[in-house]
């Protein structure tokens, strides 16, 4: 497991270094060397931010996001919500191969939406899409901690979104 540590708004210290590779080195028995995981720390104002993305060979992403009034703190955060996220993923895993159960979703029609005010976009994303299944997008948003998720439907060769409703059960929204 390669580490990329890089600072937004702020200069990371050895010692911050030091501490990320302690504590992130239980997780390399999960991954092999040529995992990147790109650590990510931050200042906002009062917020010290860390967040920790590791891309998968097989498309997914674990991704965990935690903030604080000391960095050091949300490091144990992160690392803490890393451990849930990898056996979340390795559970979902297991359950995907063991069973042929389907995912509960259903269609939901476009409305439009009308803007009171111009709104501006202010992050742009861009991301190779490999085709997939909805189960699998879940299993995707899930990792990601998403409410909901953009892939392409390996079947259908569209754009469709997984999403997940208040109810605790998930929507697909597809193109006619």
């Amino acid at each position: 497991m390669k580490l990329i540590i890089s600072g937004r708004n702020l200069k990371v210290s050895d010692r911050m270094k030091e501490q990320i590779e302690i504590k992130l080195e239980r997780f390399e028995k999960f991954f092999n060397d040529e995992i990147e995981t790109h650590v990510t720390l931050a200042h906002q104002k009062t917020r010290q931010i860390l967040e920790i993305t590791i891309p998968l060979k097989n498309g997914a992403i674990i991704r965990v996001e935690e903030s604080s009034d000391d960095m050091f703190k949300s490091l144990d955060l992160a690392v803490d919500k890393l451990s849930k996220q990898i056996d979340k993923h390795k559970t979902n895993i297991k359950k995907r191969y063991q069973s042929n159960d389907s995912i509960r979703y259903e269609e939901v029609p476009t409305e439009s939406v009308e803007t009171e005010t111009e709104k501006t976009i202010v992050k742009n994303k861009s991301f190779i899409m490999k085709p997939m299944d909805p189960e699998e997008a879940v299993l995707q948003m899930e990792l990601v901690d998403h409410n909901f998720f953009v892939f392409l439907n390996g079947d259908t060769n569209d754009i469709n979104v997984v999403y997940k409703r208040r109810d605790g059960d998930y929507g697909l929204i597809e193109p006619e």
